[in-house]
């Protein structure tokens, strides 16, 4: 008994406090309680002894003394660490499971997020130094990217200019067909010679593209994928050199691209074809073949000094543009990968940004958790401090306790990132960038262990600052205003990062909402569209193309149990549609506008049952009939938009109008008719101004993809059984595929409403964690006054008073989590401005529902706890210490 003297008089001094004797009996008499519990649970002496000990930190930190003068290395000290870190955490495995779970939320959501934005925002392109690649041309009203004519790319390619080497391809795809055993439609590019040199890629077996397989008249050949090589050719070596029919044309297969080959416009491709340019088609007199441009900048030299570079060329080819229409053309040069990702790029921030807000209130919640450990804790910690624990020895025990469980949050979070990211694939939208190659990957695996880490630091070095007090000795609080400023900033903490995912979230909901509102001008219930595509081989000319619709249209006119069925060359809502400039389309008697282009005006071929099978209304005059379709008669139908424009303040139907498509000029035509408006780029922009003429069998331009529309209360099934048995009568070998007008204009909001889906979900997360940590921290705040609370209730506070005094002590957290979150609710609208619709950045309704909610959700958090508070009985609060 006097080595236990001895020993708790050296716990007293070392606080230095001045009342030794007092401390020692009050350590004698908390050990002596010890003992006796553990006797009368049936230890030995020995063992309750021992035990009673373990539980004041006495062996343990006399032990851990001992070996720190002994100079253990850090290694071991490590592996102590953590043996005992582990004791400690099993004997408490309801908190553990908290800990975890709500750490692997965190990183688990924020694991799978990255994966999918990592592909868009930071990995690198699948070319050597692909920040060099950039993609350049000119900026005009009828085309949406920057592209380049075929003479003055060839006048580029002679002069001196900012780039190391220069590429193009043509736009689009195309359809090919391997017409010889097997038969396969495959999608097609055709590039420049250059064009793999350019991004430094070489064929896995077989030769690159030279500059004579570009030459008028050169024997056929192709690149293959490597998709194609495995599928169809077995990974056979001796496939280069192999001859295909393609087209119905022989050509030579002379190599096959890497597995990873990527086109710089993202489209899948199964064959590479040589880029033919003859003479003519290079005459600057003759501007007619577009190009996509490609280009690797010299070292060292930057876009802006590139733009600088080629403002001379430009300057010069402005000379070929008419004078009306060179202010609208400018000149564009841009990174690849910013015309890869386009406006997706804003979308990932917003989801990257909002999944870090859920880890910081997952951190911050596992940091509340730690905080009421570690004041349960407290008599322990001070004890292993008297013994001679150094204070970074402390901070180190305590970063391993967090870090430990961070790192069992993280592997708990891999598998939900796995689960997160599988349902996001299955949920997300057609043609989001990049989303398909999302993987949980090395890299990914990288990102989550450093994300476990940094948790694991974030919510750890809130207990490691806690310096052990003498006053904790004999269990008496030590709630310091910094203590009690540090749980109420991470209160406002959650209600910051909370105010901010919700606004986030409700914004985009709305704009959702009012996507799903904007009428469309069509009515796609119950309506089937099939798409024809012809192959050039087999209709080479419009006689042969035309002449296939027509027996299609007459083969599908008896179509089973009624109902109305239409053709077009083009079908909304898609964008795609032949168009011309407002400004080549001519009134009798009215000068054309002198400067500008006007904007572009699309249009349609159209049968007369057009607008009856889509439900698009005739709001002026009358549809088209069979007798339109005469070659002698040439009507027109505009739109509402278009009508407006034309014939602003007058009766547009029985006035004539005639439009040039390039160089042509058409006839003039009658206006019959004004159509409803249709959005066809999309629900957020104005529809665009189009008129509609007839479809005729005496056309002389290129109609090999036709729209066939079916109108019917016939099941989806039942009309594609139907149509392929009646399309294969006429040639079995015609591609058909089908779409649901339902799911065409679904689609349009399909974007909007991933990222509302996700924002949304993320918002609920970061709320349901909020309202967990609020009620930690309130419970631990009515747990440390639990005795002031029996005074008081002993003295006469009534339990409402003491409800409402539980409750005012978060009123300070609150507000400055209210604050802080409106502010960084402003920044968040800015950045996410570009992906709302309908909803200003700063709606002022929409911001205090938000905040009614979250303050609702705060209030229920804090009030379960206080509602406990003033239910104590004052006698037990009492004796609580």
């Amino acid at each position: 008994m006097r080595s236990l003297r001895a020993f708790l008089v050296r716990l007293c001094n070392a606080f230095g406090t001045t009342s030794d004797a007092e401390l020692s009996e009050e350590l004698e008499s908390h050990l002596q309680l010890h003992i006796d519990d553990n006797l009368r649970a049936g230890m030995t002496p020995r063992q309750a002894r021992r035990e009673a000990l373990m539980k004041l930190g006495g062996v343990e930190q006399a032990k851990e003394a001992y070996r720190d003068r002994r100079g253990l290395p850090w290694l071991e000290t490590t592996w102590q660490d953590l043996r005992y870190t582990a004791r400690t955490l099993s004997m408490r495995p309801g908190f553990v499971i908290a800990a975890v779970l709500t750490a692997a939320l965190g990183i688990g959501a924020t694991t799978a997020v990255f994966s999918v934005v990592d592909r868009v925002l930071f990995r690198s392109l699948p070319y050597p130094e692909a920040d060099r690649i950039v993609s350049f041309g000119v900026k005009a009203p009828f085309e949406g990217l920057e592209f380049m004519l075929a003479p003055e790319y060839a006048v580029l390619q002679a002069q001196q200019n900012p780039f190391e080497s220069m590429t193009s391809l043509a736009p689009g795809g195309t359809d090919c067909d391997i017409t010889e055993q097997n038969p396969v439609r495959l999608n097609c590019a055709v590039v420049e010679s250059t064009f793999l040199s350019t991004f430094t890629i070489h064929p896995v077996i077989g030769r690159d593209f030279v500059e004579e397989d570009g030459r008028p008249g050169a024997p056929q050949v192709a690149l293959i994928s490597y998709g194609l090589w495995r599928s169809r050719f077995g990974r056979d070596p001796k496939v280069v050199g192999r001859e295909l029919s393609v087209n119905a044309k022989p050509l030579e297969i002379i190599g096959v691209l890497p597995a990873n080959f990527e086109m710089p416009n993202l489209a899948k491709v199964d064959m590479l074809f040589p880029q033919v340019l003859d003479q003519a088609s290079l005459d600057r007199n003759n501007p007619r073949i577009l190009l996509r441009a490609i280009a690797r900048l010299k070292p060292g030299v930057t876009v802006p000094e590139a733009i600088a570079q080629l403002q001379p060329w430009f300057r010069d080819s402005l000379r070929f543009v008419p004078a009306p229409f060179r202010a609208e053309v400018s000149l564009r040069v841009r990174s690849l990968r910013d015309r890869q990702t386009g406006d997706s790029r804003v979308g990932a921030w917003v989801l990257l940004g909002a999944v870090i807000a859920v880890l910081l209130l997952a951190c911050v919640n596992v940091a509340n958790l730690l905080l009421v450990r570690a004041a349960s804790r407290r008599r322990e910690l001070a004890v292993r401090a008297a013994l001679g624990a150094s204070r970074a020895r402390l901070i180190r025990q305590a970063l391993t306790e967090s870090l430990l469980l961070a790192i069992a949050g993280g592997v708990a979070g891999w598998g939900l990132a796995y689960l997160l990211l599988r349902v996001f694939l299955a949920i997300a939208p057609e043609g989001m960038v990049r989303l398909e190659q999302a993987s949980l990957d090395f890299r990914v695996l990288l990102f989550c262990s450093g994300a476990s880490l940094l948790a694991g630091v974030l919510f750890g070095v809130v207990t490691a600052l806690n310096k052990p007090t003498a006053e904790w000795l004999v269990g008496r609080s030590s709630n310091t205003p910094r203590r009690g400023w540090l749980r109420q900033g991470l209160v406002a903490a959650q209600i910051a990062f909370s105010l901010i995912l919700l606004a986030g979230a409700g914004m985009l909901l709305r704009t959702l909402w009012n996507l799903q509102n904007v009428p469309t001008g069509l009515d796609a219930q119950n309506v089937v569209a099939a798409q024809i595509s012809l192959a050039e081989h087999r209709y080479p000319n419009t006689t042969k193309q035309l002449a296939f619709f027509q027996e299609l249209e007459t083969k599908l006119g008896r179509l089973p149990g009624g109902g109305v069925l239409a053709l077009s060359d083009t079908l909304p809502p898609s964008g795609g549609m032949q168009a011309t400039f407002f400004a080549s389309i001519e009134v009798p008697g009215r000068p054309r506008p002198s400067q500008g282009t006007g904007g572009m005006v699309g249009w349609r071929m159209v049968t007369p049952n057009y607008f009856q099978a889509l439900g698009i209304p005739i709001v002026q005059g009358r549809g088209f009939t069979e007798a339109d379709r005469a070659p002698s008669e040439q009507p027109v139908i505009l739109s509402e938009s278009l009508a407006s424009r034309l014939f602003p303040g007058e009766e547009p139907c029985g006035k004539t109008i005639r439009f040039t498509a390039f160089d042509r000029q058409g006839p003039w035509r009658t206006v019959v008719g004004v159509a409803r408006n249709v959005k066809n780029t999309g629900l957020i922009a104005e529809a665009d101004p189009e008129f509609y003429i007839p479809w005729k069998d005496d056309l002389e331009t290129y109609i090999g993809r036709g729209f066939v529309i079916f109108r019917s209360a016939l099941t989806e099934a039942s009309i594609v059984s139907w149509t392929r048995s009646q399309i294969a009568e006429i040639d079995p070998t015609v591609p058909v595929e089908f779409s649901s007008m339902s799911t065409r204009v679904e689609k349009l909001a399909a974007r909007p409403r991933f990222n509302a889906v996700l924002l949304s979900t993320f918002a609920a997360m970061g709320v349901v964690l909020a309202a967990l940590g609020i009620y930690g921290v309130v419970s631990f705040y009515v747990s440390q006054r639990t005795k002031e609370i029996g005074v008081r209730m002993a003295l006469g506070a009534s339990t409402a008073g003491i409800s409402r005094m539980v409750l005012i002590s978060m009123a300070t957290s609150t507000v400055i989590g209210a604050i802080l979150g409106l502010a960084g609710t402003w920044f968040g609208a800015r950045l996410m401005e570009s992906l709302l619709f309908g909803v200003p950045p700063h709606e002022h309704r929409l911001l205090l529902a938000v905040l009614a909610v979250l303050l609702l959700v705060v209030l229920l958090a804090a009030w379960v706890p206080a509602r406990r508070a003033s239910k104590v009985d004052p006698m037990v609060a009492l004796r609580y210490e």
